[in-house]
């Protein structure tokens, strides 16, 4: 019993001592343990915080997770470090990047973390391959930092190495006319420009720059202002102005100046169909933020047919992203895509007869469209007051663009896509509704007194007025004189829901699917309420609403036997099969009408009458009133077409024709124009 005691007691010490050696092993094991594992996580964080700015490209805050050892055996400060990837990754035009698979593991050997990661991103060349990247940390004063080198920035760079991004620009097609005549192309220009590192600093820098300033005539403003552009490197070229004629001038030798030859965008019409093609421009930040795919300095359409077929013309840049060694004469290429040119797009517009029309119409505030009403061609859109698009592409200064913009005669606004109130010219449709419902009769005469009408006294102090008194009127007549009397009161005899079913036929409020900007043709706001308002629309006012466009749309089917032509502008434009919208009859009755508004000395289209030809027209004014019984801004209006051969409508409109002739004063100056249809 007492030996089976003391073997127990002689246990005791053992089993406690052994206690204690688990415990501490264990406080010990524990200790280590959470030690490697917080160094673990340190080492992690400094490798995902590196990613992380990599992703989101704070290049500014790169270098604070670098050992600083590293930066200087690679001759780098942390500033040189940041912008060494700004440069490279800017210039890439490098975005979506994103990192995966990222690892760290101890080096037994060395005691040192090593990691791993992929990574992926796009260039303005698409998706590049993806990069797999290893590298080592370092422990610093405590602190775990990556140990960087080269090839951190793409795996097979080395010391010395540089990345270069070499773009193959894809040739913008050009916009061509009917008759092969370019209306967009690609030329060349020379341009003067600075390259910054050439500038100096501090004090110098600010000099040459004011001298830069007076010696060409460019704000300092402007000039600091293009230096602070987001794509500019010390070693950038910075275009600050076109020369004229491509010459060098004795300013060649300005400290800080260099020159250029650039290719650009000409359009050999200019002004003359600058609505119409619009112009190109450098892509900003809103146009990156709508589309992505663009890049920094790259031109793109910003108006006109430029913009509407951008993606077509401009084509789709290639190039090749590189790592190059001078020294060596190495190189490796990371990424390429091969360029491919824009398409040509070729359009229904005779570049002559825009000329001639913009040259008519020059100095005028008003629009003029041509169309072929067989085929739908648009062979003219003109618009005046214009602006110089070759101006608006080498580089419009602040001064001059807000010369353009604030100019009161809007040069920006293309009006042969504007609607206005047709006024006059729009008779010949009430007359073919009145004909179709069989409440005109062409030969009727009808008995009106005085200058002005109403119906009764609920109209109140609302009179029709007309120009010309005369008793004995009837549809030919009334087409032949203008007489807004008459028309008025075929419409209140046609009646509201009757008149509205029959103008809608002519293209009203419907989409005429051509690349332009423009509302649909409207006869009232919201339908026609009143009596007034219908004797109003009868004679194109009231709420009539139709473009130069929407009007020769319209007015085609006089011109066609009845069919209703829908315009094209695109060469291999399909549009909607041509419909019959009156009958035959109706529009050749209709179209001897309109000859006899300019073969009769006392037609409103006198004037128009060229020997030996023969031709319709309609011509018209509208008031543009701010209320009811008040002078207001009178639009001249013309419609003409050949009625024997109908290979041309023409739709012209100046405004504010009063007191300088009237719509006597659009067909002055049309004239020239439709004598050119005749001339071999």
């Amino acid at each position: 019993m007492w030996n089976k005691i003391n073997k127990k007691k002689a246990k005791l010490p053992t089993i406690i001592g052994l206690t204690i050696i688990v415990l501490v092993s264990s406080i010990v094991y524990i200790y280590f343990t959470s030690k490697a594992r917080r160094e673990y996580n340190n080492a992690l964080a400094v490798v995902e915080s590196f990613t992380e700015n990599l992703t989101k490209q704070n290049f500014n805050n790169l270098s604070e997770d670098i050992s600083s050892n590293s930066l200087r055996n690679n001759n780098l400060t942390p500033e040189k470090y940041n912008a060494k990837y700004r440069n490279i990754f800017l210039g890439i035009h490098a975005k979506n990047i994103k990192v995966t698979d990222l690892n760290i593991q101890k080096h037994k050997p060395t005691g040192r973390y090593t990691f791993s990661y992929n990574l992926t991103m796009d260039t303005s060349l698409g998706k590049m391959k993806k990069q797999s990247y290893h590298g080592f940390l370092i422990k610093k004063d405590k602190e775990w930092k990556i140990q960087w080198k080269p090839n951190l920035i793409f795996p097979t760079m080395q010391q010395g190495d540089r990345v270069k991004f070499v773009t193959q620009v894809a040739t913008r097609g050009k916009i061509i006319d009917r008759n092969g005549r370019n209306l967009a192309e690609n030329g060349y220009i020379q341009e003067m420009g600075i390259i910054p590192r050439h500038l100096g600093s501090g004090k110098e820098k600010e000099q040459t720059i004011h001298y830069i300033s007076k010696k060409f005539s460019i704000s300092e403003e402007d000039i600091i202002k293009k230096l602070n552009q987001r794509w500019v490197m010390e070693d950038s070229f910075v275009p600050l102005k076109v020369l004229e004629n491509n010459t060098l001038s004795n300013t060649s030798t300005v400290k800080g100046v260099t020159y250029s030859r650039k290719e650009v965008r000409i359009y050999p019409l200019n002004e003359a169909a600058a609505h119409l093609i619009g112009y190109v421009g450098k892509v900003s930040a809103e146009d990156i933020q709508r589309h992505p795919s663009y890049t920094e300095g790259e031109y793109i359409g910003k108006s006109g047919l430029e913009y509407t077929y951008d993606k077509e013309l401009r084509g789709k840049n290639g190039g090749e992203v590189q790592i190059v060694n001078p020294q060596t004469g190495r190189k490796t290429i990371l990424q390429s895509l091969s360029k491919k040119d824009g398409k040509d797009i070729r359009i229904t517009i005779d570049a002559r007869l825009q000329q001639k029309i913009y040259d008519q119409l020059n100095g005028e505030i008003g629009a003029s469209t041509i169309m072929n009403p067989r085929t739908g061609d648009l062979l003219a859109l003109v618009s005046t007051p214009s602006y110089d698009p070759n101006l608006m592409t080498r580089g419009i200064s602040s001064e001059q663009y807000a010369e353009y913009s604030e100019d009161p005669r809007l040069p920006f606004l293309a009006r042969y896509a504007t609607r206005y109130a047709p006024g006059s010219t729009f008779k010949t449709i009430t007359a073919a509704v009145g004909l179709e419902t069989g409440v005109t009769k062409p030969g009727e005469k009808r008995r009106i007194s005085g200058l002005e009408w109403k119906k009764d006294t609920s109209w109140g102090n609302y009179f029709v007025k007309r120009v010309h008194e005369v008793d004995q009127v009837n549809m030919i007549d009334a087409l032949v004189h203008s007489d807004n009397i008459f028309f008025a009161q075929e419409a209140l005899k046609i009646g509201k829901e009757r008149f509205e079913k029959g103008v809608m036929k002519f293209g009203f409020n419907k989409d005429l699917s051509l690349p332009l900007s423009m509302k649909e043709a409207q006869v009232s706001n919201k339908g026609i309420l009143s009596e007034v308002l219908l004797a109003d629309s009868a004679y194109g006012q009231g709420e009539m609403l139709l473009s130069p466009i929407q009007q020769a749309t319209a007015y085609s089917p006089f011109a066609n036997g009845g069919k209703l032509i829908y315009p094209k502008l695109i060469n291999n434009q399909k549009t909607l099969i041509p419909k019959r919208i009156i009958e035959k009859n109706t529009a050749n009755t209709i179209k001897q009408a309109l000859h006899e508004v300019v073969s009769r000395p006392d037609g409103t289209a006198h004037s128009l009458q060229i020997k030996g030809q023969s031709i319709a027209a309609k011509t018209g004014t509208a008031e543009l009133k701010k209320k009811k019984g008040t002078n207001g801004i009178e639009n001249g209006f013309l419609f003409a077409f050949d009625d024997k051969h109908s290979n041309y409508v023409v739709v012209s409109m100046i405004e504010n024709v009063k007191g300088r002739g009237g719509s006597s004063y659009v067909v002055q100056k049309m004239k020239p124009v439709i004598e050119s249809f005749y001339q071999k």
